[in-house]
């Protein structure tokens, strides 16, 4: 998505009205619908004026393409400025430009992050370069034109208020200033000579048109890339805040040790990239001869990474680098270096098939390990089992002498990068209210049907491009299935479908005939494909605007609420509380399962009307 384009002629000509912050804001609120602070804006007013002098040579093409503000395909990040058009040879070229108003840093130990001072204070940030460079990868990692028509990228820095100094630009950063040339307060005719290099003859074809309508390839698949990760490849590049939990916890790791144990508790939505996170630190921490293990309670990503993996590694390699949440409770003090926990909403309090061993999974981790590191997003929770939130986590590390650090994952890759689509299904979903009270994101592909057969096959033909699409249900029906796979377990009016089949296990997602049947929340949290169906049992339902849950709906061969009328007769109040948020939590997990897109069937027709009600505004 591109904010603002213009022809250099003509993003110089609007500088020249003294106006450029509120043309953007204009530009901005009209391609998003959204505004932004007084803050950003002044930060456009002040760094374009930059960017204008920069341009001031004749040399430069005035039909050279300028862009700002271009959201990248298939996530929340945009790009502060960019120029496109012709080199010296007639290739296309594009020059990305990550502009900063920054005016000091202070170097730090970790990869690539350095500190500088922000509207609310200090904090750690990629440092420009990397940011940059970690922007082109995104591009070429996700834009089929990008590759196919052999579009140069070229990205590179500028901080034009920032005077040389022995930090930003430190023999530490080295390795990205070389990927992504550094430009200072002092260097602005510098910076004119390389984008004079790139850019010699104007964008007629207009590049990046092409490239953000052109083909977006599938999603990296972090199944999928898991082996090549394994292998020491680097399949997925860290942007922004992920570099930044990335590096901390390899700097906490290697700092640990029995008298100083430390806790990381990061913080992330749907497809921030926790899981991406995890399974890069297992890698690195391994490399670093470090004993560490990737744990979960659910244990589909775990099957589905070991499928993935048993063409590559040795079964008991395998089974070394990943746990269950429950295989902690009679070890040692100390035993890991790093515990690095998936899914920490879903940890439970006691281990085993009958919660009769241990005491309690959080406490049992941060014991077991020098440093633990807990992914969490506490809206995930969907079971009444699940026990993991970051209060519980602080407590049982202060009293086993752990220190602990917070941080925060918000790089949008889930739902096409629509963060949009996130805030409007919790604001619909009655989970938590926001603006986004109308779904209006071209972005990401939402369809409600009123068939779930008509559901179905479309879910099964998106299947046959990738092997990416799956239907999946609120479990309101009960698994008749397991005993005689001749029954169906599903039937709504002439739609019969059966639940996942027990002989895949909980690898069910990724089995190429699995799209004839339906998935629950057991086999998909945790785990993504491009296209999700999902049929919204009689558990959910509308009245009067209110969305409200039925627990009674749930089928009883579900244990995720096994034993909430016993619950609901101590604590009436704090169980349908609870119930509530676990129904709604499923329904937000299943429909943030699709990169690409959510179709939706509703059983009930009044919470059907509703969310149709909130897909545009009414005219």
């Amino acid at each position: 998505m591109i904010v603002y384009s213009a022809t250099k002629s003509a993003f110089q000509n609007d500088i020249m009205t003294n106006n450029i912050g509120q043309i953007i804001l204009n530009k901005y609120h009209d391609t998003t619908g959204k505004n932004t602070g007084v803050y950003e804006v002044n930060s456009w007013s002040n760094s374009l004026q930059f960017m204008d002098r920069v341009l001031n040579d004749d040399v430069i093409p005035a039909d050279a393409g300028i862009s700002i503000e271009y959201h990248i395909p298939r996530s929340s990040k945009r790009i502060d400025f960019i120029i496109t058009g012709l080199n010296h040879d007639n290739k296309e070229s594009v020059v990305i430009i990550e502009l900063k108003q920054w005016m000091k840093a202070q170097l730090t130990e970790k990869d690539a992050v350095v500190i500088t001072r922000f509207k609310h204070g200090e904090k750690e940030t990629p440092h420009p370069s990397y940011q940059a460079w970690s922007y082109k990868r995104l591009l070429e990692d996700y834009n089929q034109t990008v590759e196919e028509e052999q579009i140069k990228l070229l990205p590179c820095a500028y901080l034009h208020n920032y005077e040389m100094d022995n930090v930003i630009a430190n023999e530490f950063y080295k390795e990205y200033i070389d990927q992504a040339p550094l430009f200072l307060r002092d260097d602005a005719l510098k910076l004119r000579e390389f984008i004079k290099t790139h850019i010699r003859y104007g964008d007629k074809s207009k590049i990046l048109y092409r490239i953000d309508h052109g083909k977006i390839r599938p999603s990296k698949n972090l199944a999928d890339q898991l082996s090549s990760m394994l292998a020491g490849n680097d399949e997925f590049v860290m942007i922004d805040d992920q570099k930044i939990v990335f590096e901390t916890a390899l700097k906490l790791a290697s700092e640990s040790s029995e008298t100083n144990k430390n806790v990381l508790i990061v913080q992330g939505g749907p497809g921030t990239g926790k899981t991406v996170v995890a399974i890069n630190l297992l890698v690195e921490l391994t490399n670093m001869q470090l004993v560490a293990q990737y744990v979960t309670r659910n244990s589909a990503p775990r099957e589905v990474y070991e499928v993935k993996l048993t063409e590559s590694f040795k079964k008991s390699h395998i089974s070394n680098m990943f746990s269950g949440s429950g295989a902690f409770h009679k070890l040692d003090s100390n035993i890991y270096d790093a515990l690095i926990v998936d899914e920490a909403h879903r940890l439970n309090a006691k281990s085993g098939i009958f919660s009769h061993l241990g005491e309690n999974q959080i406490k049992e981790i941060i014991n077991s390990s020098k440093f633990s590191i807990f992914f969490i997003d506490e809206d995930q929770k969907v079971t009444l089992k699940d026990i993991g939130d970051k209060e519980e986590i602080r407590k049982y590390a202060k009293k086993l002498g752990a220190t602990v650090f917070e941080l925060e994952l918000e790089s949008q890759f889930r739902c096409n990068g629509s963060d949009g689509y996130l805030a409007w299904l919790d604001n619909t979903l009655q989970i938590h209210e926001t603006a986004n009270t109308f779904f209006e994101d071209n972005d990401y592909d939402f369809k409600i049907f009123d068939d779930p057969k008509k559901l179905h096959d479309v879910i099964i033909g998106k299947n046959t491009v990738k092997n990416k699409a799956r239907m999946v249900a609120g479990y309101c029906w009960k698994w008749v299935s397991k005993k005689n796979p001749n029954l169906k377990d599903i039937q709504i009016g002439n739609y019969k479908a059966t639940w996942n089949l027990d002989k895949d296990g909980q690898a069910w997602i990724i089995q190429p005939n699995s799209v004839t049947e339906v998935g629950c929340i057991h086999t998909s949290q945790g785990l993504e494909v491009d296209y999700i169906g999902v049929i919204v049992g009689s558990d959910l339902l509308v009245r009067d605007g209110k969305v409200f849950t039925v627990p009674e709906e749930r089928a009883s061969t579900d244990k995720s609420i096994h034993g909430w009328k016993k619950m609901a007769e101590v604590d009436p109040e704090g169980t349908k509380k609870r119930l509530d948020a676990i129904i709604k939590n499923t329904y937000r997990a299943l429909m943030t399962r699709g990169t690409k897109g959510c179709y939706v069937y509703f059983i009930d027709k009044e919470i059907e009307k509703y969310f149709r009600s909130q897909l545009a505004k009414s005219t």
